[in-house]
C-alpha cells in the first residue's frame, strides 16, 4: 500500500515509517521539522519506497497531492511535550486543531482511511485509574495553559468522530500513553531521555514536582505495531483505543532505576513545578491505561519491560 505519515520525521513517526517499509509498503512522509529531525529518517532516505517532503501540513496544495497518492494516512503531526506546550500555547492549539482539520477535510474528499494519534492527556486530572476509553475527561481551568494541549487533542477526537458519523470517513483514534525508545529527545520535557543524559553526564538527575506522580512507559516499537494493527482491522473504524503499558512506576522510582542502570553517581534532586514550568502549573498524579480494548481486538500487549526500555535509551545515547 501507499501510506502517508504526517509528522513522519518525529520520534514515533520515524519508527512507524521503518516498520511500514519493512512490511513492504511505500511510505510518504511530510514534516516541517519543528519538533522532528532529518536525523530520524536519514538511515531510510535511500530506500526507493520512501519519500519525504519538508513542509507544513497547512500547505494545502502539497498535502492534498500526498493525500491523493496514498490509501491510508497516519496523522502524527502535532505540538508535543509539556515544555513546548507551556512555552508556545498558541502554536500548540493552532497546530493541533487546524492541522487535524485539514487532514480530515482532504481525506474525506476521497474517503481515505485516517488514523488519528491522540493522547493520554485527554483524561486530564481524572483519578479513576486505569483509564478506559469511555471515561469522563476532567480538565483544569482555561487559565492553566497546561490543559490547552489536552483540550486541543480532545477537539481533534470530536472532529474525527464527527467526520466518521456524519460523512462516513473511515477513522481510527488512538490515545497514546508515554512512549519511549531510541531517537527520542529530551528537548521538550520527555523524562527518560532527560534522566539518561543527565546520569551519563554525571549531572544531577532532576525530578520536576515531588516525584510521587506515576506514569506507564511503552516501548516505541510496541506502539507502532499497535498503530499498524488498528489501521488494518475493519472493526477499529470509528473507535477509540488506548495504546500504552499498564505497569505503573513513580518518577522517583524511575530516577533511581536510571541511576542504577547507568551506574551513575549523579545525585537526584527535585525542582518544584512552579520553577520548572510556570507558577500554578498543574499535573496529573497517575496515568494508567486500560488496554483491554486493543488487546481484545488485535492482541495488543506490551513486550518490553521498563528496565529494557531504559537500557535501549542508554545504548542509544552512548552511541
Amino acid at each position: 500500500m501507499k501510506i502517508l505519515i504526517t509528522g513522519g520525521a518525529g520520534f514515533i513517526g520515524s519508527h512507524l515509517a521503518e516498520e511500514l517499509l519493512q512490511q513492504g509498503h511505500e511510505v510518504f512522509v511530510i514534516d516541517d521539522l519543528s519538533t522532528g529531525s532529518i536525523e530520524n529518517i536519514i538511515h531510510i532516505k535511500g530506500n526507493p519506497c520512501f519519500h519525504y517532503t519538508i513542509d507544513s501540513i497547512t500547505n494545502l496544495q502539497v498535502l492534498a497531492e500526498l493525500v491523493d497518492r496514498c490509501e491510508v494516512i497516519f496523522h502524527l503531526a502535532a505540538a508535543v511535550g509539556v515544555k513546548l506546550i507551556v512555552e508556545s500555547p498558541v502554536n500548540t492549539i493552532e497546530t493541533n486543531i487546524y492541522g487535524t482539520e485539514v487532514v480530515l477535510q482532504l481525506a474525506n474528499k476521497k474517503k481515505k482511511k485516517v488514523l488519528i494519534t491522540s493522547t493520554s492527556e485527554v483524561y486530564g486530572k481524572s483519578e479513576n485509574v486505569p483509564f478506559g476509553e469511555d471515561d469522563d475527561m476532567i480538565l483544569g481551568p482555561t487559565t492553566k495553559g497546561r490543559w490547552s494541549y489536552a483540550c486541543s487533542k480532545a477537539i481533534d477526537e470530536f472532529l474525527a468522530i464527527a467526520y466518521y458519523r456524519e460523512k462516513g470517513l473511515p477513522v481510527v483514534i488512538t490515545r497514546i500513553f508515554n512512549t519511549v525508545g531510541p531517537r527520542q529527545t529530551g528537548r521538550y520535557g520527555m523524562v527518560i531521555p532527560n534522566f539518561v543524559q543527565q546520569a551519563l553526564a554525571g549531572q544531577p538527575i532532576t525530578i520536576y514536582g515531588d516525584g510521587k506522580q506515576s506514569r506507564c512507559f511503552t516501548f516505541v516499537k510496541d506502539v507502532t505495531s499497535a498503530l499498524i494493527g488498528l489501521s488494518e482491522h475493519p472493526a477499529a473504524v470509528g473507535e477509540v483505543f488506548n495504546i500504552g503499558n499498564d505497569r505503573e512506576i513513580t518518577i522517583e522510582q524511575l530516577a533511581l532505576l536510571v541511576k542504577e542502570q547507568t551506574k551513575s553517581s549523579s545525585p537526584i534532586i527535585t525542582i518544584p513545578y512552579d520553577e520548572a514550568y510556570q507558577e500554578g502549573f498543574e499535573d496529573m498524579r497517575r496515568r494508567v491505561p486500560d488496554i483491554s480494548k486493543a488487546h481484545n481486538l488485535i492482541g495488543f500487549k506490551p513486550t518490553m519491560s521498563i528496565e529494557d526500555i531504559i537500557d535501549s535509551v542508554i545504548s542509544y545515547y552512548k552511541q
